[in-house]
C-alpha cells in the first residue's frame, strides 16, 4: 500500500473533476470502478475508486482517492493505492502502486496544488 495526502485550495468540484479526468487520461487501461458523493450542512465527501492494470507487476490494481471540504472550504484529499503484488503472504513488490500515486502526483503538480 502507498498514501499520499494533501490539503487543497480551489473549488471542490473542480478538484474532483479535474482528478477524475487526469487520472482516466493517463493509461488506456484506468477506469473508474466506482464513486460516492456526500454532504451535510456545508460540508462534501466524495470518494473515488480505480482501477489500472500495471504492467511491472503484470497484474490490476486499485487507488482510493477521497475528498473532504468542510466548513473551513479547504480540500483534503487522501489517495490510498492497493494490489500490485503477487506474493501470497507479503508485497514482493510495490511499483505499480507507487506509480499509480505518481499519476496523481503528476496531476496534482500540473493543477498547481
Amino acid at each position: 500500500m502507498a498514501k499520499l495526502e494533501r490539503y487543497i485550495n480551489d473549488d471542490f468540484d473542480t478538484v474532483v473533476q479535474t482528478i477524475t479526468n487526469g487520472i482516466l487520461n493517463t493509461s488506456m487501461s484506468a477506469s473508474l470502478e466506482d464513486s460516492s458523493d456526500f454532504h451535510s450542512g456545508n460540508c462534501r465527501c466524495s470518494v473515488r475508486v480505480f482501477e489500472r492494470y500495471s504492467y511491472m507487476g503484470g497484474n490490476r490494481l486499485s487507488m482510493s482517492v477521497t475528498l473532504f471540504q468542510g466548513e473551513d472550504g479547504q480540500v483534503q484529499m487522501s489517495a490510498i493505492t492497493a494490489g500490485g503484488s503477487q506474493a501470497m503472504f507479503f508485497k514482493v513488490n510495490t511499483w505499480g502502486e507507487e506509480a499509480f500515486l505518481d499519476v496523481l502526483q503528476g496531476i496534482i503538480d500540473r493543477a498547481g496544488w
